[in-house]
């Protein structure tokens, strides 16, 4: 695909936007009183919606006692607690984590930690990241580095650091045309031969989503492909990072998104549903190979921020995943996914713009196009994806819009990620009020 350049400013942000007043369960309500229903969870974020008051009350107990105890000085009942549910959660291989306020925190610490295991093996050649076109990693400098969302990156050219970005694993475009059984060893074998041109003894690590989030639409990895990445990574001596900031944390149905692929990574950044929004929390958690090498050169890891474990924070995340566990949230989002899934398909089976609709969970993602057989996307001044969502939020839903799936700059995706307490009325609200925005927003184009 020759290169493409992103001309435009920031597409992401409407025009005029409504004031937000108060969040109840799945609803949103701005100050004129309008109510929405949040299909999105805002940004794949509210895993456990809005205005919950057990949430509120863990975290109003604890700012009665100290707000935020700070990491090098003391370490705090909320942190501890969080780590070993956690802990508990990722599974044995994960032993640590360094506590951030958010996904891009996350993901920087992950680059950080994997320089810091190479140097720590005396292997300080190993500086490069491979990622991929079509992902995004977060607005931090190293983060965005990796990201291949050409939009988020353009005002930046020529300060982000050397990454290689391959082609993307998505079965509905797939590299070279190869067949959906094929897909994922020949995206394995791209990374392969991408190691091999740079040199292993360069590479430190790759990184990428089990699940592609706003810079693909919802791309769920090929079947076989998480297992032969992990295969090419150990073959050469690189870390596997899987960013699941958006899709883990319960949002794919398994607490770990590569649950769903069996496959372990040695770091793993998240965040976004990890406490649920009620105060900016993430982490990057990694694996007891990692942190042997690591605490054995260093004492530990050499990376966090002044809020790395704050108190208030962790108890907000204490108080979301103990409910999310307790009410057995996850198993939900596993089960009602596929039902919301189901009707997703149901509702949209007769627009012919709707190219694709694929996910897990509670975590959906639709692709238009301008012509379904040969998969031609929209132009991209048309900018349907936004059209989608101004109806919807007309119409009273909140959704996640995106585009420049294709190449950067084509494509029209939405994003539909409902919080985890979605009942079976409401997913089915949100997806009669998607329907209808996204049959309103082509009528506009003459569709």
């Amino acid at each position: 695909m020759s290169k493409v350049e992103f001309k435009g400013g920031t597409t992401i942000a409407a025009p005029k936007l409504p004031k937000v007043q108060y969040g109840r369960g799945v609803y949103v309500f701005d100050t004129t009183g309008k109510q929405y229903i949040d299909g999105s969870s805002g940004p794949a974020v509210y895993s456990l919606g809005h205005g919950n008051e057990e949430v509120n009350e863990a975290v109003a107990a604890q700012l009665r006692q100290i707000a935020h105890g700070y990491r090098y000085l003391f370490t705090s009942d909320p942190l501890e607690e969080l780590s070993e549910l956690v802990r508990e959660a990722c599974g044995p291989d994960f032993t640590s984590m360094v506590f951030v306020s958010g996904g891009s925190e996350a993901v920087e610490s992950a680059l950080k930690l994997a320089l810091q295991y190479h140097s720590a093996l005396g292997s300080s050649s190993r500086r490069r990241f491979i990622s991929r076109q079509r992902s995004w990693h977060g607005n931090t400098l190293g983060a965005l580095s990796i990201s291949g969302f050409l939009e988020r990156r353009a005002p930046f050219e020529g300060a982000l650091i050397s990454a290689s970005l391959i082609s993307p694993a998505n079965e509905y475009r797939p590299l070279n045309d190869v067949p959906a059984d094929e897909l994922g060893r020949a995206c394995a074998d791209e990374l392969e031969q991408e190691i091999l041109r740079i040199g292993a003894d360069n590479v430190a690590a790759f990184v990428f989503e089990p699940v592609v989030g706003a810079a693909g639409g919802v791309v769920p990895a090929p079947k076989g492909y998480a297992k032969a990445v992990r295969e090419v990574c150990d073959r050469h001596g690189v870390l596997m990072i899987a960013d699941e900031v958006m899709c883990g944390s319960g949002r794919c149905g398994t607490w770990r998104a590569l649950e769903f692929d069996d496959v372990v990574p040695d770091i793993m950044p998240i965040a976004k549903g990890l406490g649920g929004g009620y105060i900016p929390l993430g982490a990057t958690v990694y694996t007891k190979k990692v942190a042997d090498v690591i605490n054995g050169a260093y004492g530990g890891p050499m990376t966090g921020h002044t809020f790395t474990g704050h108190t208030a924070a962790c108890a907000a995340g204490v108080a979301v995943q103990k409910i999310i566990k307790r009410d057995r949230l996850i198993e939900r989002v596993q089960t009602a996914g596929q039902r919301f899934g189901e009707m997703l398909r149901a509702e949209l089976a007769d627009i012919g713009a709707v190219g694709d609709i694929r996910g897990r969970g509670f975590f959906w993602g639709v692709e238009f196009v301008e012509d379904r057989e040969r998969k031609t996307p929209f132009a991209a001044e048309k900018q349907l994806y936004l059209k989608v969502r101004q109806r919807s939020l007309a119409n009273g839903l909140i959704c996640y819009p995106s585009g420049g799936n294709v190449d950067g700059v084509l494509g029209d995706t939405v994003i539909l990620a409902p919080p985890y307490i979605a009942t079976d009325s409401e997913l089915a609200e949100i997806v009669e009020k998607f329907a209808r925005s996204s049959r309103e927003a082509l009528s506009e184009l003459g569709r």
